[in-house]
C-alpha cells in the first residue's frame, strides 16, 4: 500500500495525491530503497517552547489556543515528538529574568521558577494535555545568572571559576523544579551558543576546554548525585569548523565522552549549505555520539522586514529572504548568506541533514506574532504559525507543513535506511518506523516536474513530484 502527501508552491498543503498509472510516461529517475543498509536512529522532530511564543498563544481564545497546540502535538497535526525550551530568559522572552535573582546567593536559597508561571509553564502543560501528545523536552540556558559571570551582566562574559559548581547546582534545581511540575526534562545543553552572539542578548561564553571541565568536574557529578538521568548535549551552535574543534576537545576526552549523549547543532552558518561535510567528519571521528539539530529559523534583518510578505505563502518559495549574514557577516562568509527561499531551506535541511547523520530536528519558536516577536532584543524571526494579535486569528505558513512532512510520519525509534538514486536535484531520504512502515521523503527544488519510480524489493510505484514540492511517501 502506498500513501503520498504533498506540499507544493502551487498550493498543496500535506494534500493526499495518487501515484501515476503504471503504464504512464517513463520515469526520469529511479529511487531504490535498500532496507538492509541501516544508519542512525531517530529521536524525533518538533519545535521549541519559548516565553515569547507562549505570550502570543495566551492572547488567543481558549478554542483557538487549543487548535494551535493540537496542530503541533495532536495525532492529526504535526505530532511533535521532540521539543526544546530555554532555562530562564533568552532573546525570545518578554524580558530578562533569572531563577536566582539575589546576588551571591551561592546556596541558591532564593531559587524559583516563578517567572515561568505566567506564560511558559502554562503552554507546556497545555501541550502535554493535548489528546495523543507524546514528546520529550531538551532545555538550554542562554546565560548563567549575571552575578555568576565575569562581566556581571546578561550578555556575554564567562562563568567565574568559583561559580562553576554553583551553576551546575542551579541547573539541577531547574530540572528538579520542573519535575515537581510534572514536566520531566529529557536532555540538557550546558549553554546555548557558547561562542556568543556579539553580546546582543543573553549569553555566556565557554571555550571547549572550559565546557569539558564544567561537564566532567561539576555538571555530570551534580546530575548523578541528584539521581537525574537527563542527557548532556554539548556545543549547541553552528555546523562550521568550530563544531569539529569542540567535538575533538570534549568527545576526544575519555571522561567527558562517557557522560555526554551527543552534539547539538544549529544551522546559522549558511542559508544554502546544510554543513554536510562537517557533520560527516564528526560522525566519522566520533561514531558513538549522536548529532541533533536543536535550533534553526528564518531570521529577519533588522526591524524593517515587510510584514505582508510573511502572510504571502508564495514568498516562502521565492529567493527573497535575507538573514544576519547579508549585513554583518565578514566578507569571506557572505557567499554563504545570499537571498534564499525559506521553504527550500527547511526542506533541504530536513532531508539533507538526515542524510548526513542528524538524529532529530527541532525548529525554533512554534508560534509568534505577525512581526516575528515579541523579542526583548528585537531579534525578530519567523515561526511556522503566526498569530494576528488582537484578532484571534492564526496563519499557518508553509514552514509548518515542511516540518510536518517528517514529524507526522517519522516516529521516534525510526531508522534511516539505504536509498539510491537521489542527488541535489531530487533530494530524498528513507526511514523505517518501529511499526515497519517505510517513509520516503522527496524534495524537488527545481522548477520542472520530475517523474520517478520508487522501488522496494519486488514492489514499485511511479510518482510525479511537481517542481518546488515536498512529498512524503508512506509504504506499508
Amino acid at each position: 500500500m502506498i500513501e503520498i502527501h504533498q506540499t507544493s508552491r502551487q498550493g498543496d498543503r500535506l494534500a493526499r495525491t495518487e501515484a501515476d498509472a503504471p503504464a504512464g510516461p517513463r520515469p526520469d529517475r529511479v529511487l531504490t530503497v535498500d532496507a538492509s543498509r541501516t544508519h542512525q536512529t531517530m529521536l524525533g522532530f518538533g519545535g521549541s517552547f519559548t516565553e515569547s511564543g507562549a505570550s502570543v498563544l495566551a492572547e488567543l481564545s481558549a478554542e483557538r489556543r487549543a487548535e494551535v497546540l493540537a496542530a503541533h502535538f495532536g495525532p492529526d497535526g504535526s505530532r511533535y515528538s521532540l521539543t526544546r525550551t530555554h532555562i530562564a530568559s533568552c532573546d525570545f522572552s518578554v524580558r530578562n529574568y533569572t531563577y536566582a535573582p539575589v546576588p551571591d546567593d551561592t546556596a541558591l536559597a532564593h531559587f524559583s521558577i516563578e517567572p515561568d508561571r505566567t506564560y511558559l509553564l502554562p503552554m507546556i502543560h497545555e501541550a502535554r494535555a493535548v489528546p495523543g501528545a507524546d514528546f520529550r523536552i531538551l532545555a538550554s540556558p542562554w546565560t548563567a545568572p549575571p552575578w555568576m559571570k565575569t562581566n556581571g551582566t546578561w550578555n556575554g562574559g564567562e562563568l567565574k571559576p568559583e561559580h562553576h559548581a554553583t551553576f551546575a547546582a542551579y541547573l539541577v534545581k531547574y530540572l528538579e523544579a520542573y519535575r515537581r511540575e510534572g514536566i520531566p526534562i529529557w536532555g540538557l545543553t550546558p549553554i546555548n551558543e557558547p561562542l556568543g552572539n556579539d553580546e546582543k542578548w543573553e549569553s555566556t561564553h565557554f571555550t571547549p576546554q572550559q565546557m569539558r571541565a564544567f561537564i566532567v568536574d561539576h555538571l555530570a557529578p551534580a546530575l548523578a548525585r541528584a539521581g537525574l538521568d537527563t542527557g548532556i548535549w554539548i556545543y549547541d551552535q553552528n555546523r562550521d569548523r568550530c563544531l569539529l574543534e569542540w567535538a575533538e576537545a570534549i568527545l576526544g576526552d575519555e571522561a567527558a565522552a562517557a557522560v555526554v549523549a551527543g552534539v547539538a547543532v544549529h544551522w546559522y552558518q549558511s542559508t544554502v549549505d546544510v554543513g554536510g561535510a562537517m557533520l560527516d567528519e564528526v560522525r566519522r571521528r566520533f561514531p558513538r555520539h549522536a548529532i541533533l539539530h536543536t535550533e534553526g529559523c528564518i531570521d529577519a534583518v533588522g526591524d524593517d522586514e515587510p510584514i505582508g510578505s510573511w502572510l504571502d505563502d508564495d514568498w516562502y518559495w521565492r529567493p527573497e529572504a535575507t538573514d544576519w549574514g547579508m549585513l554583518w557577516a565578514p566578507e569571506e562568509e557572505k557567499p554563504h548568506h545570499p537571498a534564499y527561499r525559506p521553504f527550500h531551506r527547511y526542506a533541504r535541511d530536513l532531508v539533507g541533514g538526515l542524510n548526513h547523520g542528524l538524529v532529530g530536528w527541532i525548529d525554533w519558536n512554534m508560534v509568534l506574532n505577525l512581526r516575528g516577536g515579541p523579542n526583548h532584543a528585537r531579534n525578530m524571526c519567523l515561526a511556522p504559525i503566526l498569530v494576528d494579535s488582537g484578532r484571534d486569528r492564526v496563519h499557518y505558513t508553509p514552514l509548518y507543513y515542511a516540518v510536518a512532512h517528517l514529524s507526522r510520519f517519522v516516529r521516534p525509534g525510526a531508522r534511516r535506511i539505504g536509498l539510491d538514486g537521489h542527488d541535489d536535484r531530487l533530494m530524498a531520504t528513507a526511514l523505517r518506523n518501529p511499526d515497519g512502515t517505510v517513509v520516503v521523503v522527496v524534495f524537488n527544488p527545481g522548477e520542472q516536474d520530475v517523474r520517478y519510480e520508487l522501488v522496494r524489493d519486488d514492489e514499485s510505484a511511479r510518482v510525479t513530484v511537481p517542481g518546488q514540492a515536498l512529498q512524503t511517501v508512506v509504504l506499508s
